[in-house]
Formats: structure tokens, sequence, C-alpha cells
């Protein structure tokens, strides 16, 4: 075990390794409304669009937010009904608004930041990575923020691959678990699109015994959803609910950089899963010792 300073990430990486992102770019997903019948304030999250104008979400306050229920957001610009509720309680939501939908978020809607961050950010473009691309995810793959132009151009210059996929991340990941068997817990489904390029990558790397290196829980999780026996990949898009647990078998990665997780969540059992229970279990009192920052804007690790 080493204490280093991300900076110096590329002095432990190798000619030929491969550095896999995802490019997910936070939206402003959270809106604050009311009630059209009571005009209590509600708040929703937007999750998924599944066809234009109607979208899988969650809300607040969930048990006065029935099916038949009308929303009102800004000075009516947008209004939302709640057409369906889903076992998991989020709900699907038919909107109605004019002009663009886009430009009416960008109005009204917020950066869902999670709820340990308490003060409002100054600059938004905080919670997205450098190379955040295409727009459509609930939250930030926060293992990309410590990356500047500056470590990628120090990457790139010692030889040291690297390439994007998109996963949009949705706040069903970081739901605790709470079955007393983490084989019943079941993770929300979120769409993933893996291009020809980052899969020749991919498979290229594997082939000529390169490390393929994951940054973060989000890309791993794609890449080991789509790989073969092998550990080979195709392009695809679609939607995965894969959930790694500890006896899962990795196909794909050889490498993981991850920040450090929430106790009770599916990331920190991923992190078990491919670090081993007692390893996990070291490092992770090792950072509280060290007084390490956790979560969203903390420090990271990364398991070789």
């Amino acid at each position: 075990m080493e204490h280093i300073e991300f900076k110096d990430l590329p002095d432990i990486l190798r000619a030929g390794d491969l550095l896999v992102f995802n490019d997910t770019k936070v939206f402003p997903a959270r809106l604050i409304g009311r009630k059209a019948d009571t005009s209590s304030q509600v708040e929703v999250l937007l999750l998924r669009s599944l066809i234009p104008n109607l979208w899988r979400a969650m809300v607040r306050p969930g048990r006065r937010i029935r099916v038949g229920t009308k929303l009102l957001f800004g000075d009516g610009e947008l209004v939302g009904d709640v057409v369906e509720r889903y076992e998991d309680g989020t709900r699907l939501i038919d909107f109605k608004y004019k002009g663009d939908f886009q430009a009416v978020l960008n109005k009204l809607g917020e950066i869902p930041l999670p709820p340990y961050i308490k003060s409002p950010l100054e600059d938004e473009d905080r919670y997205q990575t450098i190379y955040a691309t295409h727009r459509g995810s609930a939250a930030a793959p926060t293992a990309g923020l410590h990356f500047t132009e500056e470590l990628l151009t120090k990457i790139e210059e010692k030889g040291i691959d690297r390439a994007f996929l998109t996963l949009h991340v949705g706040m069903g990941t970081f739901r605790p678990v709470r079955t007393e068997d983490i084989t019943e817990h079941r993770i929300s489904a979120e769409y993933y699109e893996v291009g020809n390029e980052v899969a020749f990558k991919v498979n290229s790397t594997r082939s000529r015994g390169g490390r393929v290196i994951a940054v973060g829980t989000t890309t791993t999780r794609v890449l080991e959803n789509l790989a073969d026996e092998k550990g080979y990949i195709v392009p695809e898009s679609g939607m995965t609910d894969l959930f790694i647990r500890p006896g899962y078998r990795f196909e794909v990665i050889d490498v993981l950089i991850t920040n450090f997780h929430l106790p009770k969540s599916t990331l920190f059992i991923l992190v078990c899963a491919f670090a081993g229970y007692d390893l996990a279990r070291i490092a992770y009192e090792e950072a509280i010792k060290r007084r390490y920052r956790f979560y969203s804007f903390g420090d990271a690790m990364i398991i070789l």
C-alpha cells in the first residue's frame, strides 16, 4: 500500500496501458415545483427519457405524489402529469411545455448535487469531468473529476492510451443496499453506449497483454456487462443493471481507479469484489486514519 498524489498517476502506469473513461455529462435534472391542487412543494429528479416528453423520475415527498397528480414548475412553463408508479418508487411523468425541452430545463432545472454537498457550487462545471460530452446523467462519474488537461497530456506522452464510453448515471446506483442478503438488491437499469473505437482499443489492449484501467465504477460496470469469456467486448448501446458483488469474476478490467464510497452502497460492494473484502477494509481504515476525504469531491485510490 502506497500513498501518492493524483498528479503522480503517470508514474505508476505503463506504456501500453489503456485508460477507459465515462464521458457522460450531468444535466439540470433536479426540478423544484408544486402540486397543482395544494401548491405544496415537490422535488423531481429526472432519471431517463423513455420517449419524448415521458420521463422516469424520483419524486419527493413520494407518498403524496400519486398517479394522476399534476405538477407545476416555474410559472407554469412546465407541467407534469404523473401517469405511472413503479415498484421501486420512481414515477413516470408526462411533461407538457412550449418550445425546446432542454431550454426549459436549463431555465428551471438544477444540477442535482449529492445530499452531503450542502452549499451550491459557484461554478457548476466543478461537478463535471473535463471530458464530459454526452448529456444525460443525474450524477457525475466522480473518479474522473481528478483529471486535468495537464495530467491527460502527461499520460499520453508516456504512451498510455485512452478511450471513452458513456453511461448515464441514475440515482439508483447510489441507493443504499437495505436487504439483509445483498443478492436480493436490484440496481435500476442505466443507459450506456460503447462505440467502435473504445471496443477496438479495449480488445487490442487485451490482445497484446496491456492493462485495461477503468476510471470509476460506472466504466467498470459497462465494460464487464459487455464482456465475453475471453474479456473482449463489442460496440453496443442498451441498458444495464449489472450489480457486481464479491464472487464476481472480472473479465475485462485489470486496474480500477475509484473514489471512496458511502457504506452500504453498491459502489463499495463493487470495490470489495475487485480488491477483496479484507484489502478494501484495510484501505478504508487507512484512509480514515490519514483523514482522506470521501465521496464526490474526495480523494481516490487505484487498485492494481
